[in-house]
């Protein structure tokens, strides 16, 4: 039996693909591009974890739950305080509270904190794509 990643065969395919998508979009991109790209995995992480948790896969919820806590924390090290003044201090409070509901939502297995948190970021997605 081929298992691969604990996703099986085509799971572990499927994730070798997405990791060579995701890295031929980084190689040449531009910062505010990389921030995007970013953006992006949060968003699919956030929806792949309240999926599994609905579906009450427990080890995707899980592993999505680190990759989206990580994707925060990369995006607030990333903010320029000095030059970003209280746009960077109020973004650096948004990623803090997201984090924070999708660590809860995880532990207590509630999707809607995790949602909350989703919320809360989708404006500032938007937004980012809209400046680009």
């Amino acid at each position: 039996m081929l298992m691969s990643n604990g996703y099986g065969a085509m799971g572990g395919a499927r994730l070798r693909y997405q990791t060579v998508d995701v890295e031929s979009q980084i190689e040449g991109a531009s910062p505010h591009r990389l921030i995007g790209i970013l953006f992006e995995e949060l968003m699919k992480a956030i929806e792949i974890m309240v999926a599994a948790q609905r579906a009450g896969n427990r080890a995707k919820a899980i592993d999505k739950q680190a990759r989206a806590s990580t994707i925060l924390l990369a995006l607030e090290t990333s903010l320029d305080f000095r030059n970003g003044g209280e746009v960077a201090i109020n973004l650096a409070k948004v990623y803090r509270e997201a984090r924070r509901l999708i660590r809860l939502g995880g532990r207590e297995h509630k999707p809607e904190h995790v949602e909350r948190a989703r919320e809360y970021l989708s404006d500032i997605v938007d937004a980012w794509k809209q400046i680009g």
